[in-house]
């Protein structure tokens, strides 16, 4: 059963991905209705409002680029992305802002009597913040606010912050350490905090406080507002600006030219076939995975992940992808991730694996040569993502798929046995070799299991790193001190 049972508007358009992050197509409208109906399913949710400077970001960072595959709901807060979007053939209706959204969901709060949360900031300008909203919102449930100390993410007292807001059971949480710390905390703890709505929102506490002011309407609807922004501090933003333009505009123009033009209609052929207990739904894809097959069958492949199915797309036949096919191959691929399903890409054309390539998904799915091997995938029960294991060996201690929030906890515990069991053996060896990815999480259970075997009198070496690991690692800047050389 799918655990976040809200639905799209019926008016949102088919996704579209940029640069390898999809967008949600829909209105500042459409989203705060869904934004209502997460906060009305009391399931845990979290919402990206993703700027030029996070595809920027993304693309360097393995950690970010899948937070913002997984969210619940990617919001376009800029207008060059709309811009971006039309010039792929598939517009985003309109810049859904968080500085914007946030006052919006401040209004439907003391309508519906919700209760916020405001996380991050400064002292001053939280306080201030809050101050400010209670004069203009009297009836505004504050749940509380708190500012914790500025440290990285990794350094952080996580267990104090998240108990603050577990106590204060709020609807609604605004997270504003700036990304892409803001993202990475969301992703380590908003299952655990149970809010059901946990959005980054930047600098908007700063705005709503009135320590930093935001630009005169008409260069927010022209796309100009990063020219106040960049006049009000040149030194800080001038070289990220700079930066982020030569960056995004190399890559979108990259993807236009691969991903334009195209040859012929495509169509869709489904057969079902059971295997043992499972049963195993198939799409035959042919021709072109374009934002008009888009339209035309993404009810069937919704379907697909909704009938407690198992899915295989054959894309064998491919010959051409657009930015809206990626984008739904990303939504099924969340779908399936968020029910516990798998989604085999079997047999990917030249086209496919082009576009996988361009941007940076090809880890993101689970791929098979044939159809064949997508059936054998099933047989043997392949460690679907975010599922683990671990091994013991000779060598040492062997982690197997991936390690994030979603399983940290059960890791946890074959690794803190296997400590325990070695205690005063010298150096223990923890071996990463099958594992495709961590999350900062997963950095945060290596520190901890390097401290509890420090206190036993043990030293652990990690081991067999493999790229996506080392990315996380490096961007938090801790290669060197956890991997072996």
């Amino acid at each position: 059963m799918d655990k976040y049972p809200f639905t799209r508007a019926a008016t949102s358009g088919p996704p579209i991905a940029l640069l390898g992050v999809p967008f949600d197509n829909i209105t500042t409208a459409e989203t705060v209705d869904l934004i209502e109906q997460m906060v009305a399913s009391r399931l845990p949710h979290y919402l990206a409002t993703a700027n030029v400077d996070f595809l920027v970001k993304a693309i360097h960072d393995v950690e970010l680029r899948r937070i913002l595959m997984d969210a619940h709901l990617v919001l376009c807060d800029g207008t060059p992305l709309v811009w971006a979007s039309r010039l792929l053939g598939n517009p985003l209706p309109e810049r859904v802002a968080g500085s914007d959204l946030v006052p919006l969901l401040i209004k439907i709060a003391v309508q519906k009597k919700y209760r916020v949360f405001f996380l991050g900031g400064t002292d001053v300008s939280i306080k201030k913040a809050v101050d400010k909203l209670r004069k203009e919102h009297p009836g505004l449930l504050i749940a509380g606010h708190y500012s914790p100390p500025f440290l990285p993410l990794h350094e952080m007292n996580h267990k104090e912050v998240t108990r603050r807001i577990r106590e204060t059971k709020p609807d609604l949480l605004f997270v504003s350490f700036g990304c892409p710390k803001q993202e990475k905390w969301i992703a380590m703890h908003f299952r655990s905090i149970g809010v059901p709505v946990c959005i980054g929102v930047g600098g908007t506490i700063d705005f709503l406080a009135g320590t930093i002011k935001r630009a005169p309407h008409w260069m927010r609807k022209s796309g100009t507002e990063w020219l106040y922004r960049f006049a009000q501090e040149p030194r800080r933003l001038g070289k990220r600006y700079l930066t982020d333009l030569c960056w995004f505009s190399q890559a979108i123009i990259r993807q236009w030219w691969q991903m334009h033009f195209a040859k012929m209609p495509g169509r869709a052929r489904s057969k079902s076939s059971s295997e043992g207990q499972q049963i195993l739904r198939s799409i035959n894809v042919t021709a072109q995975l374009d934002i008009k097959f888009v339209r035309a069958n993404a009810l069937l492949c919704e379907e697909m992940l909704a009938t407690c199915r198992h899915c295989v797309l054959n894309l064998q036949d491919v010959e051409f992808v657009d930015s809206s096919g990626m984008g739904l191959l990303i939504r099924l691929q969340k779908k399936a991730r968020i029910t516990g399903r798998l989604l085999i890409l079997a047999s990917p054309s030249n086209a496919v694996r082009s576009a996988l390539k361009l941007m940076r998904l090809h880890d993101f799915f689970t791929i098979a040569n044939n159809q064949k091997e997508a059936e054998q995938i099933m047989e043997t029960n392949i460690i679907p993502r975010g599922a683990t294991k671990e091994s013991v060996s000779a060598n040492g201690f062997s982690w197997r798929g991936e390690v994030t929030a979603a399983n940290v906890d059960e890791v946890w515990k074959g690794t803190e046995a296997y400590i325990a069991s070695r205690a005063k053996n010298g150096e223990l060896q923890i071996d990463l070799s099958d594992v495709p990815f961590i999350d900062s999480t997963g950095l945060g259970l290596m520190i901890r299991a390097r401290k509890v075997a420090a206190q036993v009198g043990v030293r652990i070496v990690f081991i067999g790193a493999q790229p996506n690991v080392r990315n996380v690692l490096r961007i938090a800047r801790l290669e060197s001190a956890f991997l072996a050389a």
